[in-house]
């Protein structure tokens, strides 16, 4: 099964990346039988942790660095959190596919408290995300949003530490690196919709290395890899980065998938949300539709303030 030279692969340094690049290494690996190199790469949102997300600008800020090797012919492939990832990539690279979802849901997390609703009047709750913010707020408005940047361990010693009352984490992650055992409760999907992508990984190549693309295709899971398609249909449309609060969740059901979205004011006063449903053939197009409707019931006007304040 194919040569022995190396495929470099091109990953973030922090725990859980190295975990991600690890996973897809070992699949080749037993695979094609070629070896795998995991490059380490800083990115931007490495760099600048105490700056919220959204000032900094969000958009790709996890992914520049590493791109920008695959474009020099540096690494070979990169792996990536598809919710760090921009609708639009840099002409010549292409999410060739999207690995089996892991648990897509926003995790609470608390040394005090065992669920989201035990939590006191005033309580002080670490998120990084506006998207998690605006849900928050919008059932319960009394709390206070402390932002939250780091590595997972780093983020959850702070919690251990008492800085923060309780803080979300994507489920995901946590998983990942075997620490279900700090998770008190999952939020249901239904009351935080996860990020575009949550819990789904992408693997990034040239669009002209034939050879690097059949070696992880084996890795695309049809029924993920349709979903986030659809998830960021939404996005897409929305023109979304971490600036604005917005979410989707997406579902393939046989031939058929169904996606839930949000639009939001970051202090959650008010948010929009709706579902659609559509068939497999076309799934952007599924995104787009409930992008449209939600614009259409308010959500660019929200959006257009949200950036006003923002300064974009």
């Amino acid at each position: 099964m194919g040569g022995t030279d190396v495929i470099r692969l091109g990953s973030r340094g922090s725990t859980l990346a190295l975990w991600q690049a690890g996973f897809v290494k070992s699949e080749v690996e037993r695979r094609t039988g070629r070896p795998v190199e995991i490059v380490k790469i800083k990115t931007t949102g490495d760099m600048i942790l105490d700056v919220p997300l959204a000032k900094v600008g969000g958009k790709g800020l996890f992914v520049k660095e590493i791109e920008d090797a695959l474009l020099k012919r540096r690494i070979d492939l990169a792996v990536h959190s598809m919710k760090d990832v921009p609708t639009d990539l840099p002409g010549g690279l292409g999410i060739v596919c999207i690995t089996k979802r892991e648990d897509p849901r926003d995790a609470f997390l608390s040394v005090k408290y065992a669920r989201f609703e035990d939590l006191p009047k005033g309580a002080k709750l670490g998120t990084s995300s506006l998207r998690r913010q605006t849900q928050l707020l919008g059932v319960r408005p009394d709390l206070e949003i402390g932002q939250l940047r780091g590595n997972l361990d780093s983020r959850i010693r702070k919690m251990e530490e008492g800085l923060y009352d309780a803080i979300i984490l994507a489920a995901a992650g946590l998983v990942r690196l075997g620490w279900e055992g700090k998770i008190r409760q999952y939020l249901p999907t239904d009351f935080s919709i996860p990020a575009i992508g949550q819990g789904a990984l992408g693997i990034e190549v040239r669009l002209d290395d034939a050879r690097t693309r059949e070696a992880v295709e084996f890795l695309n899971d049809r029924d993920t890899s349709l979903a986030v398609r659809a998830e960021r249909g939404f996005l897409k449309r929305l023109e979304g980065g971490c600036q604005v609060p917005i979410a989707a969740f997406a579902r393939t059901e046989g031939d058929t998938i169904r996606i839930h979205g949000l639009v939001g004011r970051p202090d959650g006063s008010e948010i929009l949300r709706s579902s659609r449903s559509g068939t497999a053939d076309d799934p952007e197009s599924i995104g787009v539709a409930l992008a449209e409707e939600l614009l259409s019931r308010g959500g660019r006007r929200i959006l257009e303030e949200v950036y006003r304040q923002n300064g974009r």
